[in-house]
């Protein structure tokens, strides 16, 4: 069976470094393998939001709770959960920040966070996403970049919809068959700089010099120095001269 090799990083966006406010940002990825065998890529990225004065606790308990149900489904299936299962994950995730909420007398709101959500076999992707930011993949066949999921703004300029909403989370739901040999998963902080503004579509000039690093690697699994890298990229003058947001990136590929 081929495994999945990957890196992670996020960092603080140069606007939250001059007020002084923490990272909002959070993300998990991990590789589990089934009862049988079947390696399983997991990614969980959430970007609490600006405006929520604890949005990035929000979005670790959104990472938290998606990491800890993936990893006690995966024990007992060889088969990636269908939206029933995903939805459950989502209402502890609700249930987790309403009572973080509760104890502190705030509001779920006070916790506001997006999520994007991907699991990836050699045969099939998954994904679960609410808000903006994006995932997207690479095709074994034609090694073509195409976007899984695409961000979602709210009603009005710079909004997006979020885990704690009170009339109900939008999520949106893909399921993809077929072979990809990369995938990445990112918050909306680097989303202007990789995704096409007018088609959608992933830049792969910014892929392709990402990924290489990992196809290089001979290692397997989660990849320590490479993911420092990545964060020293991410914190680069290059990317803090167009984005001033918090930003994370998760990148895999198959060994």
């Amino acid at each position: 069976m081929s495994n999945w090799i990957f890196a992670a990083a996020s960092v603080r966006g140069t606007s939250h470094v001059r007020a002084g406010t923490r990272l909002q940002d959070a993300k998990r990825c991990f590789e589990q393998t089934t009862p049988i065998g079947v390696p399983v890529f997991c990614s969980v990225v959430s970007d609490g939001a600006g405006s929520a004065k604890f949005g990035g606790e929000g979005a670790s308990l959104v990472c938290r709770t998606f990491a800890t149900g993936v990893q006690q489904f995966l024990k007992a299936s060889d088969e990636l959960p269908d939206e029933e299962v995903i939805w459950s994950w989502i209402d502890d995730a609700r249930d987790r920040i309403a009572n973080a909420a509760r104890t502190r007398d705030l509001t779920p709101r006070d916790f506001a966070a997006t999520l994007v959500f991907t699991l990836a076999t050699l045969e099939e992707v998954v994904l679960c996403h609410i808000g903006d930011g994006a995932a997207v993949g690479r095709e074994a066949q034609t090694g073509e970049w195409v976007t899984l999921s695409h961000p979602e703004n709210g009603e009005y300029a710079s909004t997006t919809y979020f885990i704690t909403d009170e009339q109900g989370p939008r999520a949106r739901f893909q399921r993809y068959d077929g072979e990809f040999d990369a995938v990445a998963a990112f918050s909306d902080g680097i989303e202007g700089l990789v995704i096409d503004s007018k088609t959608g579509s992933p830049h792969p000039g910014f892929f392709q010099p990402v990924m290489r690093p990992l196809e290089a690697s001979q290692g397997h699994g989660r990849q320590t120095l490479l993911s420092k890298q990545l964060a020293q990229f991410l914190d680069s003058g290059r990317i803090n001269e167009r984005t001033d947001d918090d930003k994370t990136l998760v990148v895999a590929c198959r060994r």
